[in-house]
């Protein structure tokens, strides 16, 4: 119900506008795009194995907790009131700390939220900032995200730029790279580097020195050829003047 009615105010927001220009709206699938991101794929994968593994403390210190709570109840008729009071008091404790790591593994501000922060949104910020460059440059009013809680009923496939954004991203990783590269410093190279690039370079220039002899003798070939064509034509030309010759002569 909330979703629709978001829906029906943005709508009617949108229609309220001024009517003198068009209005551009694009849409995107951010699940598409964060899908075909590979450093997005590889944080939700470093985070997921990170959220299973807490999972896996969590739950083995709930059975634990479930284990001293059997045993206290089938001892409890052979245990003094003393001991009966320790072992509820160590299951109360063992709680204790169970919803304290919870809260610091799963809470608001807990490890789960600082990893996600840390490893998934600049990821999501990447995106954002390719979505926004491109509704800048098109002039788009409005971007929806059809992969969120927004109700579309329909969407034409013409207006969504979801490639367009993922193809934006790349170029910029492109760049980051590129600079990269750049910035960081040479190594120095060990003797059997310089020697393999050495023998690189050798063989480039021996292919090389190939292509050129390859290029050299074919055009000699070519140029014979035209020659021995040249003198055909000269001598067709001689033996037609003097049949001419003979002729008049005759």
């Amino acid at each position: 119900m909330k979703n629709i009615f978001f829906t029906i105010v943005l709508l009617l927001t949108v229609i309220s506008l001024p009517a003198q220009r068009s209005q551009r709206i694009a849409f995107i699938d951010m699940a598409y795009i964060l899908e075909n991101v590979p450093e997005y794929l590889t944080a939700q994968n470093t985070l997921d194995a990170k959220v299973q593994k807490w999972k896996q403390k969590l739950d083995k210190q709930a059975r634990h907790i479930e284990v001293l709570k059997t045993d206290l109840a089938s001892e409890k008729a052979i245990l003094t009131k003393d001991l009966i009071e320790e072992k509820e008091e160590e299951i109360t404790l063992k709680q204790a700390e169970l919803r304290r790591l919870e809260s610091l593994y799963f809470g608001p501000k807990g490890d789960m939220y600082l990893l996600r922060k840390q490893l998934v949104k600049p990821v999501q910020d990447q995106v954002y900032n390719a979505i926004q460059k491109i509704a800048a440059r098109k002039k788009y009013d409005f971007v929806f995200d059809k992969s969120s809680d927004l109700v579309m009923l329909y969407s034409n496939k013409k207006y969504d730029i979801s490639n367009l954004v993922l193809t934006s991203i790349g170029r910029s990783r492109k760049i980051n790279e590129r600079k990269k590269k750049k910035s960081a410093p040479k190594k120095e190279l060990t003797a059997k580097e310089k020697e393999n690039i050495a023998k690189r370079n050798a063989k480039k220039l021996a292919q090389k020195k190939a292509v050129e002899e390859k290029r050299k003798a074919r055009l000699k070939k070519q140029e014979e050829k035209r020659r021995i064509l040249r003198e055909k034509k000269e001598a067709l030309k001689k033996k037609r003047e003097n049949q001419k010759k003979n002729k008049n002569n005759n």
